[in-house]
């Protein structure tokens, strides 16, 4: 999931909307769709990896996010 190149994207945005909103709700989303890595994600939010993830938890999404099956490879 690691990749090295980056693209710049310019939009328009909402005046409601900052551009670091948009930049951290569209790394929470990207992380959310395994599109990034946490530390993709945090990066792009402007996060240490520590600070991205408590945010995630703020609004309860997963961090981690094994199968049972998985889960149970991971702990054995």
């Amino acid at each position: 999931m690691e990749n090295t190149t980056v693209t710049t994207v310019t939009i328009e945005l909402p005046t409601n909307l900052s551009k670091d909103e948009a930049q951290l709700l569209l790394a929470v989303k990207l992380f959310e769709v395994n599109k990034v890595s946490l530390g993709q994600a945090a990066k792009l939010a402007g996060f240490s990896k520590r600070a991205f993830m408590e945010f995630l938890g703020r609004y309860h999404i997963p961090v981690v996010n094994y199968s049972a099956n998985e889960l149970r490879d991971e702990i054995l």
